[in-house]
């Protein structure tokens, strides 16, 4: 039996669809009412089919289940790996009313969603979620691609799911490594939209890092709804959804530098907050203190505080100006005018912006890359 299960919506007109969160899901909640024709086909990766596929197949009773297998990580989010999931539609006849089904983090998500939206012109898909970071990011809102040499997530198309089902009971067989990565994407939330979500973080941080159940679920909750605000505003990005980047122009560059995969998304968008923080410190825009405050918060989910070793000011430089936040060949930044109050400006002082770089590309022991 269940525990209790709580439910939100993304409000996108005909678009709209359900968040539904709790305990023991996969493999017990019927996802046949979201599923159109006969067909599923679930994509999942090498470390999240032992754990959850079967589990998964058996939310769609009655219907044909078929499986895609990719290979796990971040390095893989490429067309030859797309490949293999039209490969897996098409060896199999799956129609124009089959559903793709993202059985994973974000990687999964993002890939599956993408070729949903390209197979025969656009077929529908389902979100299950496994990871941290995707239950509360990634899996919502509807952003689908696939990485390039020169920049991440440059590649995709905007594509909404039928319905995102989130069991935290998959948050247990996560590394620790990977909670931290998770938990960027919920501070995010407090710091560009919610303070009183962040004075919550700032208590029950320790609980989420130790996976505690009820503060899961919370955290899951509130992120989801913080999101799914900011999408039902501004479902394609052309202007306050953008503030969901946070941290990203700089952890983008990092996740580049690195090689996609050696830096997980989230600890890069976690020191790439850091810096933002920084520079709105800088840019006269929030107090020491609350440059204090957002750094101490990222700093107890036991992200990096650094850029990756060798990295320098020049490769920022480069790397951030392909940025698709950039209009016109100006840097576009998302940057704190308080806590809880995030703006997108192109007016950055690019001597300010400089010290910022110089501060965090000093090489340090300890930080991952």
């Amino acid at each position: 039996m269940r525990n209790s299960v709580r439910e939100l919506t993304v409000d996108l007109g005909e678009r709209t669809y359900p968040i539904i969160i709790g305990q023991g899901l996969l493999g017990s909640y019927d996802l046949t009412p979201f599923v159109q024709g006969s067909q599923v086909m679930i994509v999942t990766n090498e470390t999240v089919a032992p754990l959850y596929l079967e589990s998964a197949k058996a939310c769609f009773p009655g219907r044909q289940v078929d499986t895609v297998v990719l290979p796990d990580g971040e390095k893989y989010k490429d067309w030859q790996t797309l490949n293999l999931i039209f490969d897996g539609l098409l060896e199999k006849r799956h129609s124009r009313k089959t559903t793709l089904v993202a059985l994973g983090g974000g990687v999964v998500g993002d890939m599956t969603g993408f070729a949903a939206a390209s197979y025969q012109r656009g077929v529908p898909f389902i979100q299950m979620p496994t990871t941290l970071l995707s239950q509360v990011d990634s899996s919502v809102g509807g952003k689908t691609g696939i990485n390039h040499p020169l920049g991440k997530n440059m590649i995709g198309a905007f594509h909404q799911p039928e319905v995102v089902l989130i069991d935290t009971d998959s948050l247990k067989t996560l590394p620790s490594r990977e909670v931290s990565a998770g938990l960027a994407e919920v501070i995010k939330y407090g710091l560009i939209r919610d303070t009183e979500f962040l004075g919550w973080l700032e208590r029950e941080i320790a609980s989420l890092v130790e996976l505690q159940t009820a503060a899961l679920v919370e955290a899951i909750y509130r992120s989801c709804a913080c999101k799914a605000d900011v999408v039902a505003l501004d479902e394609r990005e052309g202007g306050v959804r953008a503030i969901l980047n946070l941290g990203h122009t700089f952890g983008h560059a990092i996740e580049t530098f690195a090689g996609y995969g050696n830096w997980l998304h989230g600890e890069a968008v976690g020191a790439g907050m850091m810096m933002a923080a920084d520079l709105s410190l800088r840019q006269g825009m929030i107090s020491e203190e609350d440059r204090t405050r957002a750094v101490r918060i990222i700093d107890r989910a036991s992200l990096p505080a650094r850029a990756p070793e060798g990295m320098t000011p020049d490769d920022f430089r480069r790397l951030m100006a392909v940025d698709k936040k950039n209009v016109d060949g100006s840097l576009r930044l998302v940057l704190l005018r308080a806590l809880g109050d995030a703006v997108v400006t192109d007016q950055v002082d690019v001597s300010q912006l400089d010290a910022t770089l110089r501060a965090f590309c000093v090489a340090s022991e300890g930080v991952n890359g």
